[in-house]
């Protein structure tokens, strides 16, 4: 007598096997450990963007140059549909512009709220915010860290927050 598994246990693998490439991938739009998302652009990467030339090194790295209202630095973050940020924690210069590009991965709709730690956990209006990011689209938002901080990131979309969708960001002087 054969003992065949049941059919929801072979679509259960394949699912599992289809989740482990989206994570895979998202990971690696991410970037190296370490580089606070940011990247130079250059042709031949991700839409266009990504690590073609090199990572661009963050703060405290030799060759640090801290953005400017005039040329802010770009750090590329992705929303995962697992309700996380990668990266979910970025470091800045005291007094550094910034542009994040948002990424939201899969299907689920995001959003980016960047700010003084206590204003973004309350989600508080006029806190800077990127609303309604859709699958697949990159949108930015401009920040100034113009104090000592603590400043943080989060997606408030329904229920986002409460499973852990925040990030971190230190401020060195």
């Amino acid at each position: 007598m054969s003992r065949r598994a049941p059919l929801w246990v072979g679509i259960g693998f394949v699912a599992a096997g289809l989740l482990s490439l989206v994570i895979g991938a998202v990971a690696g739009m991410a970037g190296p450990s370490g580089t606070d998302g940011a990247y130079p652009a250059g042709p031949g990467s991700m839409m266009g963007r990504g690590p073609a030339t090199g990572v661009q090194p963050g703060p405290g790295s030799p060759g640090f140059v801290p953005g400017n209202a005039g040329s802010p630095r770009v750090v590329k973050i992705v929303a995962t549909p697992q309700l996380r940020f990668i990266p979910d924690a970025v470091t800045v210069k005291q007094g550094e512009t910034v542009t994040f590009e948002v990424t939201a991965m899969g299907p689920i709709t995001h959003e980016f709220m960047v700010g003084p730690a206590a204003d973004v956990a309350a989600d508080k209006p006029g806190t800077p915010e990127i609303a309604d990011i859709g699958m697949m689209e990159t949108r930015s938002v401009t920040y100034t860290f113009d104090g000592p901080g603590p400043y943080a990131f989060a997606c408030h979309a329904t229920g986002h927050y409460e499973a852990g969708m925040a990030g971190t960001i230190a401020v060195v002087p």
